[in-house]
């Protein structure tokens, strides 16, 4: 990313450009930075964008011939084409003899980096992917935004807002707005400010619904149940998230008893260090038979949703009663 940054700042472009990856907000912050610098002044008659499967090679083909309109460069903007996921040997075999005046831009989700036409802009052009970021990375770019706006944190003020948030960088960035108009004439970011106006994500949701499981509060875990299909949450989604929560705290509860504790078991388990430090709180109110047995129950669950012998919405709910009124919360094991 660094080399498509001084790409941008020194105006010394390649002639392709593939940016990649399941980060949004990066993806359509650089494709915008990319573009304003290869094409100055709104030059239209230069500027042209596809997008989709459908996508004509040889209409790229022909627009790529044409010689830019009074300016030193046309480009061709393509996004989620699909041809680094199924090949397309038209624009693989015409990409290295294309006209050093055509630069093309590449916007996809998914590659695959056994593709020709992914190797040659590897080795000829600039590929660049856009990954979700660390917990140490989005702590460091709101941090930069919050100094720049003159405003400050804590440590445990900042971990309640990606609580609140999860680590979708569209999300930190739209809250984190709103956190700043809301404290506009104070300095200091509180705790009481962030629960007043930052939106809840579902993971927020769900890790509160497995602390009304591990409690056996059956009520609180319908009502949250009931507030993410309100927001129009798919039940099979509530449930995905449910089993990958699970599999955390048996991650969590296993890592634990091999030794490892804070920042290394962090580490170990790949995830960022206050969600690690919710869950080994949280691991210790089940067994970790009852954990394998909740694991169990959602594979049962998911199967009979599939298979139609149950509805989606009551499918989960059942689970829901299942699990919060089974023998938790448990001694630490």
């Amino acid at each position: 990313m660094e080399q498509l940054r001084n790409d941008i700042k020194t105006g010394c472009f390649k002639s392709s450009y593939l940016l990649y990856g399941d980060e949004d907000y990066l993806l359509r912050q650089y494709k915008h930075r990319l573009h304003d610098a290869l094409i100055p002044d709104e030059d239209s008659l230069n500027d042209s964008y596809f997008e989709g499967k459908s996508i004509v090679p040889e209409e790229i083909i022909a627009l790529s011939e044409t010689l830019p309109f009074f300016a030193e460069r046309r480009v061709i903007v393509i996004e989620n084409s699909g041809w680094f996921k199924k090949p397309s040997d038209q624009i693989a075999d015409y990409l290295p003899g294309a006209p050093q005046t055509t630069c093309f831009v590449f916007i996809e989700r998914e590659v695959d980096k056994r593709n020709r036409l992914y190797k040659w802009i590897q080795k000829h052009g600039r590929a660049v992917e856009m990954k979700k970021q660390t917990e140490a990375t989005l702590t460091k770019w709101v941090l930069g935004i919050l100094k720049r706006e003159q405003h400050t944190i804590s440590k445990s003020t900042l971990e309640l807002f990606f609580s609140h948030t999860g680590f979708d960088m569209n999300i930190v960035h739209t809250e984190l707005e709103k956190l700043l108009c809301y404290c506009m004439d104070r300095p200091q970011i509180t705790a009481s400010d962030v629960q007043a106006v930052v939106s809840t994500q579902t993971p927020d949701h769900i890790f509160r619904m497995m602390d009304a499981i591990s409690a056996r509060e059956t009520k609180q875990a319908l009502e949250l149940y009931g507030d993410l299909l309100a927001r129009r949450e798919p039940p099979l989604r509530i449930l995905a998230l449910l089993v990958r929560q699970f599999h955390i705290l048996l991650k969590v509860k296993l890592l634990s008893r091999e030794g490892y504790h804070g920042q290394a078991l962090a580490q170990q388990a790949g995830l960022p260090s206050f969600i690690v430090r919710k869950a080994e709180a949280q691991a210790k109110r089940f067994r970790t038979r009852e954990l394998l047995c909740a694991l169990k129950q959602c594979a049962s669950t998911e199967q009979a949703i599939k298979t139609g012998q149950i509805m989606d919405k009551i499918g989960v709910e059942m689970l829901l009663i299942t699990c919060s009124e089974a023998n938790f919360p448990a001694p630490q094991s």
